[in-house]
């Protein structure tokens, strides 16, 4: 096999194991989508504290269980780079849906993943979810902005 053919297979790979995940995320299905994260993962996420280690998968549910059906997302903007047995992907997500407040979420955030190959498996090592912030003294989180 070809170098360049045994890239394109890991690439598709990933995609494929991301496309899972995230149809496991939109689902509000906490073990699905830790099954493709790594046991000692590390996760700067939108929410505090500043970082998360490990997966919590009765956390992520909590959180899951404050929206009200699905929820949404869209990308853009994503990249995948793979070497060896190391990965990144960056890229644009749109999350929508509703909360059990009924608050409407409409937000548009980036995203970076560092994925690793363990046991012949791709699996989410590392995430980090940012919002960029305003430059005017004001530290205010910019929740309006959209591709």
């Amino acid at each position: 096999m070809s170098k360049e053919t045994n890239a394109n297979i890991e690439e598709e790979t990933i995609v494929a194991m991301l496309m899972m995940r995230a149809t496991a995320l939109g689902e509000k299905d906490a073990k699905g989508a830790l099954f493709y994260e790594t046991d000692d993962s590390v996760e700067f996420s939108l929410a505090p504290p500043l970082v998360y280690h490990g997966n919590d998968e009765a956390g992520l549910q909590a959180w899951f269980d404050t929206w009200e059906g699905p929820i949404g997302s869209d990308i853009r903007d994503a990249k995948l780079t793979v070497g060896g047995d190391v990965a990144f992907w960056s890229g644009l997500l749109h999350m929508t849906g509703t909360k059990t407040d009924g608050t409407e979420v409409d937000l548009w955030y980036r995203q970076t993943l560092g994925l690793v190959k363990q046991g012949g498996r791709w699996m989410v090592a590392h995430q980090h979810a940012s919002v960029p912030f305003a430059m005017d003294g004001s530290g205010l989180a910019l929740l309006d902005l959209k591709p």
